[in-house]
């Protein structure tokens, strides 16, 4: 009964966070329905201010069509309320979130589960990495961090704080080595100590796209040589901050590496966190996880529900 109890105490404190990491995009879609439907007809000039509402709040022209075409179908020319309207976009953008909110759920049975984390500078890579050692580490797994980064001195340093942080070993090597040899050293040491999970970071420098995509293929690559299954996962890391622009960011890393999922950052510092629904209905990767702040707990699985109700400002 107490577990139950701390459970729903966990999981109401994540919502309240949640809620309030969402409250800049909420209230920029929600003020702009509450001036639009104070009590009206659903007839089309409302319809396109509606769609013009969603565009703008970072849903994307593709999706914000989806979803007045909805709305059309099962209220067109009826009276509605921005209450209503709330209601119905929660609803529909939950089905299309659904499908993507898969939980990360390593597979340990060929030790170690190898995750390479990708992403441009300054969308919260290391960070992330720490977040997950920290969650992983307190299920009783045992964790080693590797600073695939080679290109930044800063991010070697930052990753070895969070290794103390977390109590977990990080291999690291000097500033311009080789990143893919340092991943395999990682591998075999990983491999040497039954760890469960090895966690690779890597550089995130669009500046040289061939240099780098030549870089996670070769990661790849090494590890392929001892590992054939390996890397299991491979996610990209987004700043919601950045909005449409993290669209491109899935593109260009997708043609470097096979990206097997999403972790969506920075949310509490967005009024853009309607660009998860854009993400979820043009390229269908899993969102695993999202960010609302810098605090280990901050870092969460994705849940479609919480999140759509969240974004229109409804109680979840």
């Amino acid at each position: 009964m107490s577990d139950k109890k701390e459970n729903n105490s966990d999981n109401k404190s994540w919502l309240t966070r949640l809620k309030k990491g969402l409250s800049s995009s909420s209230s920029k879609i929600t003020k702009n329905i509450n001036d639009l439907f104070i009590k009206r007809k659903l007839d089309a000039t409302a319809l396109e201010e509606l769609e013009e509402i969603l565009i703008t709040s970072d849903l994307g022209i593709t999706t914000a069509s989806h979803l007045i075409e909805s709305i059309r179908a099962s209220r067109y020319d009826k009276e509605i309320t921005s209450a209503e309207i709330k209601d119905i976009l929660a609803s529909e953008i939950t089905k299309i979130l659904e499908p993507v909110a898969i939980p990360l759920k390593p597979n340990f049975d060929n030790l170690p589960h190898v995750i390479v984390i990708c992403g441009v500078n300054g969308v919260g890579k290391t960070t992330t990495i720490g977040k997950l050692a920290q969650i992983y580490k307190s299920s009783g797994k045992k964790v080693i961090l590797a600073a695939g980064d080679t290109f930044r001195a800063a991010a070697i340093e930052q990753l070895k704080i969070w290794g103390e942080k977390t109590n977990c070993p990080v291999i690291a090597t000097e500033i311009g080595k080789d990143a893919a040899s340092l991943a395999f050293e990682a591998y075999q040491q990983a491999k040497s100590e039954q760890a469960d999970i090895l966690l690779i970071d890597t550089a995130g420098r669009l500046q040289n796209k061939k240099e780098l995509m030549a870089e996670l293929q070769k990661i790849n690559r090494v590890i392929q040589k001892v590992e054939p299954t390996a890397p299991h996962s491979c996610l990209l890391i987004l700043d919601a901050t950045t909005g449409q622009n993290t669209h491109t960011q899935v593109e260009v890393f997708s043609d470097m590496i096979n990206i097997t999922g999403l972790i969506i950052t920075k949310l509490d510092g967005s009024s853009k966190g309607g660009v998860i629904v854009s993400l979820a209905g043009i390229f269908g990767l899993p969102v695993h996880a999202i960010g609302v702040g810098e605090q280990l707990e901050d870092l969460q699985p994705f849940d479609a529900r919480d999140f759509a109700k969240s974004l229109l400002g409804l109680e979840n």
